[in-house]
């Protein structure tokens, strides 16, 4: 599989990284610290006795990897097959890895941690020495197991860690050996089944969910950071910051220390706290009882503050705190917080939820995590990547869907790349409560505790798809209000409560997305602010053949639902999906065509799910994120960028879609508006919409232009375009001969929301028929069928909707979208009579198009190009469509004349990443339909990943060039070549 895996030494852990951490001396006891050995076996295959005695033999153990997970070990030591490949994983004996398990290592006692054995590689150069000698105090640090950990220290029981947020500081200054070696186990319960929600606080996924499966272990392990410290007497408890942000121009801190006194006496010191930029310095003389004690500094007022801002709407700004306690002129501990001065507000007038930033509203373009990785593989500068590419989708917020990821380096990089992070706690929508909700709440209280300083923590929530039961919605209400100060929002439920639920999670067309409302489960109607809505996303060809065997690649076969497309993710709809790309853009002649059509219609419904919101931004829309916006598992559903971190349509998508200043198309309405989610009024905005045909030639009937202002935090409407033909039927008046208990109104075949349906009563000779207003001349009707669909029936017209004269009939209907053509007729009412039903439930449509010759029309396929510009002619953004006559054909594209492009390109080399600066023309006289432009190594072929890229999927018309740059880390190509691939829609063959 392609992990980034970076060099880093214990050095970078301990003092780089910009959340909290230990600012002294820390030394890694995990495995990027060569001088630390883990080891792994069953509980029940060791003489726990024997094993805590020095020089123990654990040559037949397997090798442990810490952090990580069970399982993930055994994969590593090559004792599992590849559980990304075909369906490996569901092959796996469970029974290894369902039950307890012995963590052990040995390690050198450090001398004054200044120069033991345990100092390689660099721990201590340019730390902050605490005091040393007879007073300092060792300590044994554990940042998470799952789902317990009993902690020995050469045979002396240190403790119990209950919950993957439970952490472990055990003072081992009396235990260790001075100047010898040291015996450290951990014994690492298994979480147990049922997992949700009885198991929980754990990974409520681990035992599978609809886009990854089971994992044997259910992710049991040492899961997060194991480490030493050395203080004085006297030690620093969970530093906390609070900001407030009464106007742009002021702000204050206040800063609140936990101090512990350790030394069995009252002591006295000086609390020191730095804060960067402006060296404020604030400083008070503290005499300590024994035990834990709160100190408090008087707020500070900071003019003219560095604000930190979700992604688009300004800078995250951040700032530090270095917190240090000293006792008789000797540092005893010494603390750095990274934090950002901002302050939230919400509100839900009208009933929806509003979330503001340093008091203005942010509009949420947002994602979910499911997992960071299915196999807990996702460490440090890895988060950064994941993250950042969220910022170059223009998006602002992610969803930790059931409080998945439990890594520090997470939301380290949402404050440093400006993304909100809506926060679950581990619960789902099951009527039970955790076995032991006491340890719960009790890692509850701890991960608010751990996570509180980060900026980017919008909203703690806490159930998915459900509200908790008594008596944790309370007690975790008064965590947040108790131990965050009721600084941010608590959400009992992620899909009620100024919400509009969540879901669906399958492809619809794009005018679904505009037209009132897209339909939800739970919450109430409207746009609103959806925490879920989503659609399958199909990889591309090289990342599908890299977890799939070719015997299995075409055409689909059960081995594709153990990567998620079939019955195991049917709220994917593959089913729909597929028939979708049949429909739009012509069956697949195998796999390759299949991932080449599917990017297209990836781009299609994530930018419009994101536009379609925009579409009504604060008409009632506040907010949306997709489900999900990365990949945990190789699989073919819900995601933006794939396992592999290849881009995919969805991504280019989201990322057109999203950008702070942005123009954009509704295939609703054909409306054309700006979209300016920025903090700044824009004015004298030149506005351009051209429409070209197949051929690439302009067709000047159908462009627009407009000047407009687009103030801040608006939609700006602009011109509407006109293509000649549209459906006659939408929003006339639709009658049926019956109605079913769940879809009874025959309106829904015309109110324009591809969403909703009507369904009949359940038995054959039924019909639905549609009343144009008036006799118009028809040639076409579209009928789009729910999954119940006609397998035979007629399209008749009228004149009086009494006598009906046949126009069509087939005995062999399809289902799907299903168009009709016909030789033109005039008539008033067009009805569908329905004679056999393909399924056991009635005739169902979610639309009844009917089509007419109006007047002479663009080609049957058309684009529509997209330009805003500034009054110097700046262009600020632009958008592509492609649009079909006939709603969702495009097969049009399909007679495409092949095209080759020309290809030049040189490479930068940069002290942090390297880039390769392409330009592609198409110097021909035929339109380049989506162009996909690849970077691989040029010796083996291999994809350059990940890597940021400018654009994909382009459309040159003839003559034109475009420039894209791609950028990567240097460790990705080292000393090869670099070779690009740049294909087009319509590639010669």
């Amino acid at each position: 599989m392609a992990r980034i895996v970076k060099t880093v030494t214990v050095l970078w852990l301990a003092f780089c990284r910009p959340g909290l951490l230990w600012a002294q001396t820390r030394i890694s006891l995990g495995s990027d610290n060569p001088a630390v050995q883990w080891r792994i076996k069953p509980q029940a295959e060791v003489d726990s006795v024997k094993m805590v005695q020095l020089g123990y033999d654990t040559r037949d153990w397997v090798p442990g990897v810490v952090p990580g997970v069970v399982f993930d070990a055994y994969v590593r030591a090559g004792l599992e097959k590849d559980p990304n490949y075909a369906d490996n994983i569901y092959h796996v004996d469970k029974s290894k890895y369902d039950r307890n398990f012995w963590y052990r290592t040995e390690f050198a006692t450090p001398v004054g941690l200044a120069g033991g054995a345990l100092g390689a590689p660099g721990a201590n150069v340019g730390a902050t020495p605490a005091a040393v000698g007879a007073a300092a105090h060792l300590w044994l640090h554990f940042r998470g197991v799952n789902r317990k950990g009993e902690v020995f220290l050469n045979g002396v029981r240190l403790g119990l860690l209950d919950g993957f947020m439970q952490r472990g500081d055990y003072d081992i200054t009396g235990l260790v050996a001075p100047g010898g070696r040291n015996v450290l186990a951990v014994l690492v319960h298994w979480p147990g089944l049922p997992i949700p929600n009885h198991a929980s606080p754990t990974y409520i996924s681990s035992d599978g969910w609809d886009w990854m499966p089971s994992v044997p272990g259910l992710l049991n392990g040492i899961t997060d950071e194991v480490y030493l410290t050395e203080t004085g007497r006297v030690t620093i408890v969970d530093p906390w910051i609070r900001t407030e942000v009464p106007s742009r121009k002021e702000a204050s801190i206040a800063v609140r220390v936990g101090l512990d006194n350790h030394s069995g006496q009252t002591e006295e010191g000086v609390l020191k706290a730095v804060i960067q930029p402006g060296n404020i310095v604030l400083s008070r003389k503290v005499t300590l009882g024994r035990g834990p004690q709160d100190v408090s500094f008087d707020r500070v007022r900071v003019q003219d503050p560095a604000l930190w801002w979700p992604n688009g709407y300004g800078a995250p700004n951040l700032y530090t705190c270095d917190v240090t306690f000293t006792v008789d002129g000797q540092v005893s501990d010494s603390r750095r917080v990274t934090f950002g001065i901002r302050q939230y507000g919400y509100d839900t007038t009208g009933g929806v939820l509003h979330i503001k930033v340093n008091g203005e509203r942010i509009f949420v373009r947002g994602g979910n995590w499911g997992m960071s990785e299915y196999l807990l593989r996702c460490r440090g500068a890895e988060y950064d990547v994941k993250v950042r590419l969220h910022r170059e989708m223009h998006l602002n917020m992610i969803r930790n869907w059931i409080g998945s990821t439990t890594d520090e380096a997470f939301y380290d990089a949402c404050d440093k790349y400006g993304i909100m992070v809506w926060d679950d706690f581990w619960l789902n929508s099951h009527p039970n409560l955790p076995d032991d909700v006491f340890a719960f709440n009790a890692n509850a209280v701890e991960k608010i505790k751990r996570f509180r300083n980060h900026p980017s923590i919008a909203v703690w929530c806490g159930d998915n798809e459900g509200t908790p039961l008594p008596p944790l919605n309370g007690w975790l209400r008064e965590d947040v209000s108790a131990f965050d100060g009721g600084d941010r929002w608590y959400q009992p439920n992620s899909h009620l409560g100024a919400l509009t639920g969540s879901g669906p999670w399958t492809n619809a067309h794009p005018t679904w997305y505009f037209t009132r409302y897209p339909g939800g489960f739970g919450g109430s109607p409207g746009w609103g602010f959806r925490t879920e809505i989503g659609t399958a996303v199909f990889p591309t060809y090289e990342s599908f053949s890299r977890f799939m065997p070719d015997s299995t690649w075409w055409p689909r076969n059960p081995m594709w639902d153990k990567h998620f497309f079939g019955p195991s993710a049917a709220n994917a709809g593959p089913d729909s999906y597929m028939a979708t790309i049949d429909a739009s853009y012509g069956k697949a002649e195998g796999i390759k065509d299949f991932c080449r059509k599917a990017q297209l219609l990836n781009i299609e419904t994530n930018k419009a799910l994101y536009e379609g919101w925009q579409h009504h931004i604060w008409d009632d829309a506040s907010g949306v994120m997709t489900w999900m916006s990365q990949s945990a598992y190789p699989s073919m559903v819900w995601q933006t960028y794939d396992y592999y971190y290849d881009l995919t349509g969805a991504y280019w998508g989201v990322r057109k879609a999203c950008e702070p200043i942005h123009i954009q198309w509704s295939y609703a309405d054909n409306s054309v508006k700006v979209i300016n989610t920025t903090l700044d009024d824009l004015h004298g905005l030149h506005a351009q919409a051209i429409v070209y045909d197949l051929d690439g030639r302009p067709l000047p009937a159908y462009g627009r232009t407009a000047v407009v202002d687009a103030p801040s935090d608006t939609a700006t409407a602009c011109f509407s375009l006109d293509f000649g033909i549209d459906d006659l039927a939408r929003q006339k008046t639709a009658v049926a001969s019956s109605g079913a208990t769940e879809a009874p109104d025959a309106g829904a075949v015309t109110d324009g929301n591809a969403g909703s349906r009507w369904s009949s009563a359940y038995r054959d000779d039924e019909w639905i028929y549609v009343d144009l207003g008036e006799p118009r001349e028809i040639g076409a009707v579209t009928l789009h069928w729910e999954a119940a669909y006609g397998k035979a029936y007629k399209i008749q017209v009228s004149g009086d909707a009494v006598t009906w004269k046949d126009v069509y009939a087939t005995g062999d209907g399809k289902g799907g979208i299903d168009p009709v053509t016909f030789a033109p007729v005039t008539a008033q009412y067009v009805r569908m009579l329905g004679i056999r039903r393909a399924t056991a439930f009635g005739y169902s449509l979610y639309d009844f198009e009917v089509y007419g010759r109006k007047r002479a029309a663009t080609s049957p396929l058309h684009f529509i190009r997209l330009l805003l510009k500034d009054d110097s002619g700046r262009l600020l953004s632009d958008n592509f469509y492609w649009r079909g006559n006939q709603l969702s054909d495009y097969t049009a594209l399909n007679k495409l004349r092949p095209v080759r492009l020309r290809v030049t390109s040189r490479f930068l080399r940069g002290a942090a990443s390297d880039t390769i600066e392409a330009t592609v023309t198409n110097p021909t006289a035929v339109v380049a339909f989506a162009v996909r432009l690849q970077a691989v190594r040029a010796a083996t072929g291999d994809r350059i990943l990940p890597a940021l890229q400018d654009d994909n999927y382009f459309t040159l018309l003839p003559g034109e060039s475009r420039k894209v740059g791609i950028e990567f880390d240097p460790t990705l190509l080292g000393s090869d070549g670099y070779k690009l691939i740049v294909e087009p829609y319509n590639h010669p063959q």
